[in-house]
């Protein structure tokens, strides 16, 4: 069983996220293949997919959402579920699902859905993106939780993995691996 793992992120902290689900389902002995979602024409070659998006003014990005809507067909025929990164601070603001999201789980019926807190960085936004986050008081920091990330990704690797075949005996610790060492 080969899996993908497509994200759509506008600076990077959303696909970090996809590349440590990528990493733990490996670890779990899944063959995985990460590709930002804007890349994937059909999802026909993998049996699992995984699709996540930053948030922004409580939307999904555009290229996940496209993704979805080209690949809708194919995607009810497997398993698939979906992840949001958006939410900062502590506890992270805004709660709950973004926008659009019910429609997107109504349109593919997928297994789960996660909300992750995401990571804002001042240096990664343009002029624009500055005055957004200035009027909706967004905090600044990275508040990605790791080990939570890990444990989804290793929920989900158990759900894949075919039956009579056991858990690696050793399976790599992934949040060890990710940007800043968490």
């Amino acid at each position: 069983m080969t899996v993908l793992v497509t994200v759509a992120s506008r600076h990077q902290a959303t696909l970090e996220i996809g590349q440590a689900i990528g990493r733990a389902l490996a670890a779990s002995g899944i063959p995985t293949d990460v590709v930002p979602a804007e890349e994937i024409d059909a999802v026909t070659p993998y049996e699992a997919v995984i699709i996540g998006s930053g948030v922004y003014a409580g939307n999904w990005l555009a290229p996940a959402r496209d993704l979805i809507a080209r690949c809708a067909m194919q995607l009810r025929e497997r398993p698939v579920w979906l992840f949001s990164s958006g939410p900062m601070g502590d506890p992270p603001v805004p709660a709950g699902e973004p926008a659009g999201v019910a429609a997107l789980k109504e349109l593919i019926g997928p297994r789960g859905h996660r909300v992750f807190p995401g990571r804002l960085a001042s240096g990664d936004l343009g002029f624009g993106e500055k005055l957004i986050v200035k009027a909706v008081r967004a905090p600044f920091g990275d508040y990605r939780d790791w080990p939570a990330i890990d444990a989804w990704a290793v929920e989900i690797a158990a759900t894949l993995r075919p039956a009579g075949v056991p858990e690696p005996s050793n399976p790599v610790p992934v949040g060890a691996a990710t940007p800043g060492g968490r």
